[in-house]
């Protein structure tokens, strides 16, 4: 069984080191070059029932169906539908629900502003955000206003533990990497440099709300350090299938690490 990967982390950054042990899944087979160990950890525990709400921007939205009656294409292909699959195996007998509201361009702004309708009324008991990228992009070289995204996020974190205070919230740093159209220098450092303070606020966001976090930039830097960039994102912000399999295992293993009783 391949040991668990340990991170040292960072408060203010995405860039802290990650020390990564690469086992083997089976006797004779080869090691596992993303970085990221087989499926040989825990699950996380949850109530009867329970309802996971995944919510962000394209990256979690990938084309989940808005009709929600047509059960073939109501998740989507993103990571909620890999994260869903499993543990719909695993944990059959709990008959949890799973929701994507994950819309594509939108901003931590977009998120506050539809809220309500595609949050709190929905009363789920697991909360998933992976937000961010959208807003590096639309800020050009002013950069974020850093102080109103992190308003904008406290406004829904709060919104959501008012209306249920047990509610487990998991939070994704948002991600880039070198790849496509961010190849270019100016456009990498610009893109990189934005995201890394986005992660610092989620690092502040994640030890004031008790939740769960996910350090997403450090697992594709990893992965990218062990093969190439273009192997999990192919335009520098959208992960291919390889990508989203990253992010659900480390999903999965994160809550499983904290949320084990």
């Amino acid at each position: 069984m391949m040991d668990r990967r340990n991170f040292i982390k960072s408060a203010t950054v995405c860039t802290g080191a990650v020390a990564v042990n690469i086992g083997r899944q089976f006797e004779g087979a080869t090691s596992n070059p993303s970085g990221v160990d087989g499926y040989n950890y825990g699950l996380p525990k949850f109530k009867q029932g329970s309802r996971l709400l995944f919510q962000g921007d394209s990256i979690t939205d990938m084309k989940w169906g808005r009709n929600q009656n047509d059960r073939n294409h109501y998740l989507g292909h993103s990571y909620v539908y890999l994260i869903a699959s499993r543990l719909g195996v695993d944990m059959a007998d709990l008959g949890l629900e799973f929701f994507n509201r994950g819309m594509s361009g939108h901003t931590v702004g977009n998120l506050k502003a539809r809220w309500q309708k595609d949050a709190i009324d929905m009363k789920p008991d697991v909360l998933s955000i992976l937000i961010g990228v959208n807003d590096v992009g639309r800020s050009g070289k002013k950069g974020v206003d850093l102080k109103q995204w992190e308003n904008d996020y406290r406004f829904i974190l709060d919104a959501s533990r008012k209306a249920n205070p047990k509610l487990r919230i998991v939070l994704l740093d948002p991600f880039v990497l070198r790849s496509g159209r961010l190849k270019n220098d100016d456009a990498w450092k610009q893109m990189r440099g934005e995201v890394d303070k986005l992660c610092g606020i989620v690092s502040q966001l994640v030890n004031d709300y008790k939740a769960v976090h996910l350090r997403t930039q450090e697992v594709f830097d990893v992965a990218a350090k062990s093969v190439s960039a273009e192997q999990w994102i192919w335009d520098g912000v959208h992960p291919l299938p390889q990508g989203h399999e990253l992010i659900a295992r480390n999903w999965l293993k994160e809550t499983s690490l904290l949320w084990n009783s």
